[in-house]
């Protein structure tokens, strides 16, 4: 457990935290290997998740929502994390779609979408990144051209989490010109004709949620599929990515806790020269400095949830400092865990080499921590 924080949390939130962490402990943790071994995608078990009210925690009540705020967030998908990041970290990219049709869809897009979504009856998967367009989201080149009908898609999207299994795709797509202004966000179904899928990627980590490409060659939907109006799609996706920024922050310090409970458990019963590991003092250093990084990445976490639930100007920046301390702090205690456990660090069975691999890509994923720092430098020096 972490240490006791600077500030208490609030009682809702700490009951939340509890009833995240029983689910992982007992739902999530005792499949957690065997998913990534077989690369399944545990879909009925996040719908257990979404039956508490984990697929939909800052869509509003109105909308059927838990209507919590963003640090109640975190802590859930903290907690999440420390019976699967992999699965915490798909609970994440749903929760942030369902969020943002919440906030910028019409009556009937949110009557159609948001049901099926709160409950995880259906899916839903969020598609920005081209394979010409990572960082550089706004060169995207996906086009979705107007007609009397609707619109039409030609273009790829890549590295897209729960491709092929998702019903619903949030899709960024360019309705006008160069730059952001021309990137709109469209609601693609599954069964759209002309919408393919590629293989299921093999990855070092993140096994237990599929990863595909995306394929839309003269893929035909209704003008009504269009999210907020055209031009709108850049600056909804980068606000849903603050967001899912401290998300998959929050994912970092729940696995990497993980692995540091598991490397205290091993100190304590590994012996060595005739006493534990854990009696060496260079064990006990080791030991502090990572409870000490989880406390301040969480810390920090904690404070850029404050940020932008209270709409601070400068949320912004703060979520990349959260995302970018949390994710590296959180790979690096990992690495720590299975370091201090030698050469059972690095079996599958004892679970701290799959938190090493799936704790990597959060350093790249929801922008990679590079882009954190000239977002964090814009803001120092006055420039956007």
């Amino acid at each position: 457990m972490p240490l006791d924080s600077a500030f208490d949390l609030p009682e809702d939130t700490r009951a939340l935290r509890d009833v995240a962490q029983d689910f992982a402990r007992d739902v999530l943790a005792p499949k957690a290997l065997e998913w990534d071994a077989a690369r399944h995608f545990p879909v009925e078990e996040m719908r257990q998740a979404a039956s508490l009210g984990m697929a939909a925690l800052y869509v509003r009540e109105e909308s059927g929502g838990a209507g919590l705020t963003r640090l109640d967030a975190a802590v859930v998908f903290e907690a999440l994390a420390t019976g699967c990041p992999t699965t915490s970290a798909f609970l994440s990219i749903h929760n942030m779609v369902a969020w943002m049709i919440d906030r910028w869809g019409t009556e009937a897009q949110r009557a159609e979408h948001l049901p099926s979504l709160v409950t995880m009856e259906r899916l839903a998967s969020y598609c920005l990144t081209e394979p010409g367009s990572g960082s550089d989201a706004a060169a995207l080149r996906t086009r979705a051209t107007r007609d009397n009908e609707g619109y039409v898609l030609n273009g790829s999207k890549q590295f897209i989490s729960g491709a092929g299994t998702s019903d619903l795709y949030l899709t960024m797509a360019r309705t006008g010109g160069e730059g952001p202004d021309g990137i709109s966000a469209l609601l693609i179904p599954r069964e759209t004709p002309g919408l393919s899928f590629g293989a299921n990627e093999r990855k070092m980590g993140w096994n237990a949620q599929p990863t595909r490409t995306m394929d839309f060659q003269d893929a035909r939907v209704a003008a009504d599929r269009l999210l907020g109006e055209e031009g709108q799609g850049f600056r909804m996706a980068m606000a849903g990515l603050d967001g899912g920024r401290l998300n998959i922050a929050a994912c970092s310090l729940g696995g990497a806790q993980r692995a540091l409970d598991i490397a205290l458990d091993y100190v304590r019963e590994r012996r060595a020269f005739g006493k534990p590991v854990a009696d060496f003092q260079a064990t006990q250093f080791r030991l502090a400095d990572m409870a000490t990084e989880l406390e301040a990445a969480r810390s920090l976490l904690w404070r850029a949830c404050a940020k932008l639930d209270g709409k601070a100007p400068d949320a912004g920046p703060f979520c990349a400092m959260a995302k970018r301390f949390a994710t590296d702090t959180g790979h690096r205690v990992a690495d720590e865990a299975l370091q201090l456990l030698g050469g059972y660090g690095y079996l599958h069975d004892y679970g701290v080499e799959k938190l090493v691999r799936d704790l990597r890509v959060h350093r790249i994923l929801e922008g990679t921590n590079e882009i954190m720092r000239v977002i964090i430098a814009r803001h120092m020096l006055g420039r956007r």
